[in-house]
C-alpha cells in the first residue's frame, strides 16, 4: 500500500507539473470580472496587446487620445512590420472610424486540426489567440474588434452586433515602415495582372490586388483577406504617390448590403515572419470557415491534360480529338483530361447552346470512353448557365448523371457582393452534385478551399494563356498568388513562343511543382510532350497533392526554388529564375541521411538528366539558362538504386 501511495503521490505531483506548464504556454486569458467592464479615455493613449503562441508577432490595438480613431500595430521580435494602421469602417448610421470608447476585451485560445484535400499540405495545425474589443460610439452603437495572431500571422475582422444599416466604406489600412520593398500587382476584376517589384512608398498610385508581399525590417509581410462570401464583396488595395499606407477598397465603392442586422465581415490578414514562413503558410486557410462537406471521399486531386492550348475551338467540338486526348491522358497515368469551350455548342457554331444539348451530346459517350481508361472528364461551363436556380440544378445535375468528374467555370469577372452570393450558391451545388471545381476568370482562393474543399484550384493569376508575362512574374508568384491557395496557371505548354521562359524547357518543366494547383491543368499537345521525352518522363511522375511543401531558396520576383513531398515519401523540385544565366546553389532541406536527386536542365541538345547522391542538408549546384529554371526529383539512396522513377 505505501508503495501505491508513493506511485500515486508521484503520478499526481507529475500531472500537476504538466498542467502547470501548459497552462503557463497559454495565452493569457481576460479576466472575467472585468471582461466588459468600461475603460474610459483618459489623458492618455489606451493600448492592448495580443500575444499568440511563443515566437509569434505581436499585435497591439490602440485608441487614439486625440480623437478616438483606432489603429493596429504588428512587432515581430521587438522590430516593427506594421506601423500603427487605421481600423474602423463607416456605416450609414455609424462612423466606426473614430471617437470610440473601448468598453472591454475577452481572450480565448484557437486550436485546430484539419485535412485539406489540396495545397501546401495535407494535414494542418493552427494555434491562435483570439482577443474581442468592444468598442462604442458616442451614440451607443457598438463595434467589435476580433483580432487572431498565430505563430505566422494576425489577422482582424469587424462584428457589427446591431443594425446600423449598411457598409459605405472600411477605413482598414497597412502603413509599411519607412524604406519597405514591395511585390505588387495592380487590380483588375480578374486578378490576371503582373506581379514587379516596387519601393513600397515609392510604387505608382492605383489599385493593386490583395495578395501583396512587403519586406520591412522586421520581417516579410504578406496582406491579403480571408473567409470572404456572399454577406461582403471582395477587396483590393488603394495607394497614393509617395506614401506606405495601402488602403483597403471595397468593390466599385459600392455599399455591403447588410441583412439581419448584425454583420461579420471577413479577415484582414498579415502573414508575417521570414521568406519562408511566408511562402509555406497555410494562414489564410487557417482562419477560414471550416469546411462545409462532411464527405470528402470523393474528392481527389490529380494532373490533367487541358486540351484549350492543345487544340483549341476544333479540339472542343469533337468527340474523335477529345478520345485521342483521353488515350494520350491514359498512357501517361494522369487521372483527368478537361474538355475546355464548345462541347454544348451547336454543331459547327460558337457561343450558341444546342436546345438539345442534354439528349444529343457525345459528352456521354466521352465519359463511358474515358472512364474504362481510368480517366475522369472535366468540362467548361460559362458562370451564366449557372446563375437562375433551375438552370443551374438541369446543368450539374445532367452532369453528375453523366458521370463528369469536374467543371471549370468561367468568366465570373467581378468580386461584387452579387457575384460572392453566386459563388455561395455555387459552392453548394457543386457539392451537392460532387463536382470537383475549377475557377477561371475568378476570384482568388481567400480561404474558399478550406470552407469548399470541392475547390481544387483558382485561376486569377497570370497564366500560360498570356503572351505578356515576365521572367520577373514568375518568380514572384510562388511568394504572392499562391500563397493564398491552388492556382490554375497551366504549365506545360512548351509549344506556346510566348512563354517568358521559351529558352528554358527545364524552367517550364519546374513550373509544375513550383506552383501549385489541386488539378494541375497541362497545357502542352501531345507532340511538345513527345518531343522532349525527359520532360514526359517527368510529368508522368508528379502528383497534384502534397504532405508538405518547403522554401529552398528564393528572392521575390528573382529567383523561387520549392521542394514538395509527394505521398510516396519523394520530393519534387521546381526553380524559376529571371536574369542572366548562372549556376545556383540550391540547399537540400529534405531531410538527414542520404538522397538520390536526379535534376533535369538544359543542355545544347534539349533536357539532360543527370543523378547525384548528396546529403540532406548539403548545397546542390545547378546551371540554369538566361531566365530559365530547372526540375528535379529526389528518393531515398540506397546502393544500386539508379532513378526516383515509380
Amino acid at each position: 500500500m505505501a508503495v501505491q501511495r508513493r506511485i500515486r503521490s508521484t503520478v499526481l505531483t507529475l500531472c500537476s507539473t504538466l498542467l502547470a506548464t501548459a497552462v503557463a504556454a497559454l495565452p493569457a486569458q481576460a479576466d472575467p470580472a472585468s471582461a466588459d467592464r468600461p475603460e474610459r479615455l483618459s489623458g492618455q493613449s489606451k493600448s492592448w496587446e495580443v500575444r499568440g503562441p511563443l515566437g509569434s508577432p505581436t499585435a497591439t490595438v490602440a485608441l487614439d487620445p486625440a480623437d478616438g480613431h483606432p489603429t493596429l500595430t504588428i512587432r515581430r521580435g521587438g522590430r516593427t512590420v506594421l506601423e500603427p494602421s487605421p481600423v474602423g469602417l463607416v456605416t450609414e448610421r455609424a462612423d466606426f472610424s473614430k471617437g470610440l470608447t473601448f468598453t472591454g476585451r475577452s481572450t480565448r485560445t484557437v486550436a485546430e486540426h484539419y485535412t485539406a484535400s489540396s495545397g501546401k499540405r495535407e494535414k494542418r495545425s493552427s494555434l491562435m489567440t483570439e482577443t474581442r474589443f468592444r468598442f462604442r460610439t458616442a451614440s451607443g452603437a457598438r463595434l467589435d474588434l476580433l483580432t487572431r495572431v498565430a505563430k505566422d500571422g494576425v489577422a482582424y475582422r469587424y462584428v457589427l452586433p446591431g443594425d446600423t444599416g449598411n457598409v459605405l466604406r472600411e477605413t482598414s489600412a497597412f502603413t509599411l515602415p519607412a524604406g519597405s520593398d514591395a511585390v505588387l500587382g495592380a487590380y483588375r476584376s480578374d486578378n490576371e495582372l503582373q506581379f514587379k517589384r516596387y519601393e513600397a512608398g515609392a510604387a505608382p498610385a492605383g489599385s493593386y490586388m490583395m495578395q501583396a508581399l512587403f519586406r520591412t525590417g522586421g520581417g516579410y509581410a504578406f496582406v491579403a483577406e480571408s473567409d470572404l462570401n456572399g454577406s461582403y464583396s471582395g477587396a483590393h488595395l488603394t495607394h497614393e504617390a509617395n506614401s506606405s499606407t495601402y488602403q483597403v477598397g471595397l468593390w466599385n465603392n459600392e455599399p455591403v448590403q447588410v441583412t439581419g442586422g448584425r454583420l461579420t465581415t471577413p479577415w484582414r490578414a498579415v502573414i508575417t515572419g521570414d521568406l519562408a514562413t511566408v511562402t509555406e503558410s497555410t494562414f489564410i486557410d487557417d482562419i477560414a470557415a471550416p469546411s462545409r462537406v462532411r464527405d470528402t471521399s470523393w474528392i481527389k486531386p490529380g494532373t490533367a491534360l487541358w486540351t484549350w492550348l492543345a487544340g483549341g475551338r476544333e479540339a472542343g467540338q469533337s468527340l474523335e480529338a477529345q478520345k485521342k486526348y483521353v488515350d494520350y491522358a491514359a498512357e501517361r497515368g494522369w487521372p483527368y483530361e478537361v474538355v475546355d469551350a464548345g462541347w454544348y455548342f451547336k454543331p459547327g457554331e460558337w457561343e450558341v447552346i444546342d436546345p438539345n444539348w442534354q439528349t444529343d451530346n457525345w459528352m456521354p459517350e466521352l465519359v463511358r470512353y474515358a472512364a474504362k481508361k481510368k480517366v475522369g472528364i472535366h468540362v467548361w461551363l460559362h458562370w451564366t448557365l449557372l446563375t437562375d436556380p433551375v438552370e443551374r440544378e438541369k446543368w450539374l445535375g445532367t452532369l453528375e448523371r453523366w458521370g463528369v468528374k469536374g467543371v471549370k467555370i468561367d468568366f465570373m469577372d467581378s468580386e461584387s457582393q452579387d457575384r460572392m452570393r453566386w459563388y455561395d450558391d455555387v459552392l453548394k451545388a457543386t457539392a451537392d452534385h460532387r463536382l470537383l471545381v475549377n475557377f477561371h476568370g475568378s476570384t482568388i482562393p481567400k480561404g474558399m478551399q478550406r470552407t469548399w474543399p470541392q475547390v481544387m484550384t483558382f485561376e486569377g493569376v497570370g497564366g500560360e494563356e498570356k503572351r505578356t508575362n515576365t521572367a520577373e512574374h514568375l518568380a514572384s508568384l510562388p511568394f504572392t498568388r499562391n500563397v493564398l491557395g491552388s492556382m490554375d496557371f497551366t504549365p506545360g505548354a512548351f509549344h506556346r513562343p510566348f512563354r517568358p521562359n521559351v529558352a528554358s524547357d527545364a524552367g517550364e518543366l519546374g513550373l509544375s511543382v513550383l506552383y501549385e494547383s489541386g488539378i494541375q491543368n497541362l497545357a502542352g499537345t501531345p507532340e511538345s510532350y513527345d518531343a522532349r521525352p525527359e520532360a514526359r518522363r517527368y510529368l508522368e511522375q508528379v502528383p497534384a497533392s502534397w504532405k508538405e511543401t518547403r522554401l529552398l531558396t528564393g528572392d521575390p520576383g528573382r529567383s523561387a526554388v520549392l521542394a514538395r513531398l509527394a505521398q510516396d515519401g519523394r520530393w519534387f523540385i521546381g526553380g524559376t529564375f529571371a536574369g542572366a544565366a548562372q549556376s545556383v546553389d540550391v540547399p537540400l532541406r529534405l531531410g538527414a541521411g542520404r538522397w538520390l536527386v536526379e535534376t533535369v536542365t538544359d543542355g545544347p541538345s534539349g533536357l539532360v538528366r543527370e543523378p547525384h547522391v548528396v546529403r540532406g542538408g548539403d548545397t546542390l549546384t545547378v546551371p540554369v539558362v538566361a531566365d530559365g529554371g530547372f526540375a528535379a526529383l529526389a528518393c531515398r539512396w540506397f546502393p544500386g538504386r539508379t532513378t526516383c522513377d515509380r
